[in-house]
């Protein structure tokens, strides 16, 4: 790492942080005017009831910032500025979708909220810009690498372009299933960017993408002030999906679209325990959990808060811990 590449990354994440801190104060009594304030589920632990009417919508907190310190200082030269171009088109377009659902349910008081097509081709829509910029703009091809067994498959563009419009969807959705608790989802994402920022963008050389991620670290510690318990306001789907956009755009444009998953673990094993819960319940009427996501069966086990994000965020850092060894065999067959 050049002494230049460090100055970039120090900066890109401390006023990500600083911007997040800057913001909170502004943010917090403005959705409170709004009457932007979290509707909690029945069915959810008692300590959960307290938190009704917190204000949401908080994502605004970190991805504002996290996007202009990207923009400062991000390098642009040779293929930097596409690539920068597409991830943010990715993370601002999946967080103006959050807060459309986000205004729609707390401000205007449609529980449904964003309608689920408009959101998907939204998404489709999204997901068409990645997998376009990376094969036809980037020219980074369609072949995908297997972590461990390091086999490298090209899928040509019908299932390559399949597998980014899967990525972006379910990466969005998997995020948006991990934002339960305090601090939860801004924790993981801290680890998970730091992840891809220092070990899979540079390694790759892609400083741009490295800048943004570490932006995001910055903009996340920054909401976590916020955030943490009791929260002071809530992500929101404006931080999740922007936060799952953003994700998926750096895993596509590394190339690492497998090793994603194992990264991301936890944010699958919280959307499996969504599908295995509605599976369940639809055809056998029973529940495999007592609350899905996952976090929340833990919860209603009698899990304090605090056992359950010990419990998330070190399961995070053991599969990055497995990421760090994957990750010299699916570069190799880049």
């Amino acid at each position: 790492m050049t002494d230049t590449t460090l100055l970039r990354l120090a900066a890109a994440g401390l006023v990500a942080l600083l911007g997040a801190l800057a913001l909170g104060p502004v943010v917090i009594p403005l959705m409170r005017r709004l009457k932007a304030g979290q509707t909690i589920r029945a069915e959810m632990a008692a300590s959960h009831q307290a938190k009704a009417g917190t204000p949401t919508m908080g994502g605004v907190i970190f991805t504002i910032p996290a996007i202009l310190a990207t923009l400062l200082f991000a390098p642009r030269g040779g293929d930097a500025l596409t690539r920068l171009i597409i991830a943010l088109v990715l993370t601002v377009g999946h967080g103006l979708v959050g807060f459309a659902d986000d205004y729609i349910k707390v401000v205007l008081k449609r529980s449904l909220g964003l309608r689920a097509r408009d959101k998907l081709l939204a998404q489709v829509a999204l997901a068409a810009v990645l997998g376009y910029g990376a094969v036809e703009v980037l020219g980074l091809g369609t072949a995908v690498t297997l972590p461990f067994v390091n086999v490298t498959v090209d899928l040509g563009k019908p299932l390559y372009y399949a597998l980014v419009l899967i990525m972006v969807w379910g990466t969005a959705s998997a995020v948006n299933f991990a934002d339960g608790l305090d601090g939860l989802l801004g924790g993981l994402s801290v680890i998970t960017f730091t992840f891809y920022g220092l070990f899979v963008a540079l390694a790759v050389g892609q400083t741009d993408m490295a800048v943004l991620a570490v932006a995001l670290v910055g903009g996340c510690l920054g909401f976590l002030y916020y955030n943490r318990h009791p929260a002071r306001i809530f992500m929101g789907d404006v931080g999740s999906f922007a936060l799952g956009g953003a994700l998926a755009a750096m895993a596509v444009l590394t190339r690492t679209e497998f090793l994603l998953v194992i990264v991301g673990g936890v944010y699958v094993i919280e959307v499996i325990s969504v599908i295995l819960q509605v599976a369940s319940f639809r055809l056998t009427g029973r529940r495999i959990f007592k609350m899905a996501p996952l976090h929340h069966h833990f919860e209603l086990l009698g899990w304090s808060e605090g056992q359950v994000l010990r419990l998330f965020w070190g399961a995070a850092l053991l599969l990055t811990a497995l990421g760090w060894f994957a990750l010299p065999g699916v570069l190799g067959g880049r």
